[in-house]
């Protein structure tokens, strides 16, 4: 993954679905683009929302961290 570009958080939530189309989230320090989940659409997922990291939410998830295979690795946060 080093060849992923790098982004800060405050790039981060610019990609929350409001102030830009994409829909991005970062766990464990990879930001992952779900733009295309039914699950984000308008930037929420049920009480987590878009454009934050969300590695220290997943633990109330329902779901383990596998649920962002699916999606396409975008960018390094620092």
């Amino acid at each position: 993954m080093a060849e992923l570009p790098i982004y800060t958080k405050q790039q981060l939530a610019l990609r929350n679905g409001q102030d830009k189309p994409q829909i991005w989230v970062a766990y464990l320090g990879v930001i992952y683009d779900v733009t295309e989940s039914r699950l984000w659409r308008n930037g929420k997922h049920y009480e987590h929302w878009a454009g934050q990291d969300l590695t220290d939410e997943l633990a109330d998830a329902p779901h383990a961290e596998g649920v962002f295979e699916k999606f396409d690795a975008v960018g390094k946060l620092v």
